[in-house]
């Protein structure tokens, strides 16, 4: 009966010969750990992504896309732990793939203490670097009057939990009257601000993207709370940061 339990780390192996596949399946099952199995990578960067895989157990020798190709994308694309699974006469293929951004290797036929030890130490740095990333995320976000913005993802979220992407000219100008907060910022600071090539700003621009930013926030135009108009001199931020 299977111990896996929802905490469990998640791990894809990837393997073409049925019994390497079978093995690499039962040494992670028999620990515990949730495990899900392929004989091709077709779709691996989309399940990587899709199904939180902490760990990739990739055979270097694959038919349409080999591992060293997927290791390439999978580094361009994610954090994932990478161990590649090897034949005894590949030195360079494990070569190239470890410059290619997997964190080991493999050679078959495995010792399964040995794999499961190397695959504990790599599912803890994983791990540990996840939780890094997350609590400096944290440490730039901006907090107030019950709202956040996450600079790192351009992402506002509401009090009650929505989570909205921002466009670049709306999170701009709402980081610049946010790090300025209770501090008037003219028309000319804020089209420094939000300006690059896709914007052409005009004091037309920074009104619209206003009253685009204060409908997001719930902010009343006509009795506005967090992003003041000083008349003729510009925008002020008046909201209590946490």
């Amino acid at each position: 009966m299977s111990k896996e339990t929802p905490a469990m780390p998640h791990i894809m192996v990837v393997e073409d010969d049925p019994v390497s596949r079978a093995l690499l399946v039962g040494y992670f099952e028999k620990e515990g750990y949730r495990v899900s199995a392929s004989d091709n990578a077709d779709d691996l960067l989309q399940r990587v992504e899709q199904e939180r895989i902490a760990l990739v157990l990739l055979d270097i020798r694959l038919p349409g896309k080999d591992g060293l190709t997927l290791t390439r994308e999978l580094r361009a694309a994610s954090r994932v732990g990478i161990i590649l699974v090897t034949a005894r006469d590949d030195e360079i293929d494990r070569i190239v793939g470890l410059e290619l951004g997997a964190d080991d290797y493999v050679t078959k036929p495995f010792n399964p203490r040995e794999l499961l030890v190397r695959a504990r130490n790599l599912l803890w740095r994983v791990a540990q670097c996840a939780g890094s990333e997350t609590r400096e995320a944290e440490q730039g976000c901006f907090r107030f009057e019950g709202w956040t913005l996450n600079p790192h993802k351009r992402q506002l979220v509401s009090p009650d939990g929505r989570i909205e992407r921002l466009p670049q000219g709306e999170f701009k100008l709402l980081m610049a009257l946010l790090s300025h907060a209770g501090q008037v910022l003219s028309r000319d600071q804020l089209m420094d601000a939000i300006h690059d090539r896709e914007w052409t700003p005009n004091d037309r621009t920074v009104d619209v993207l206003v009253g685009r930013v204060r409908r997001k926030l719930d902010d009343n135009p006509a009795d506005p709370r967090l992003i003041l108009t000083a008349h003729g001199a510009g925008y002020l931020f008046a909201g209590e940061l946490d």
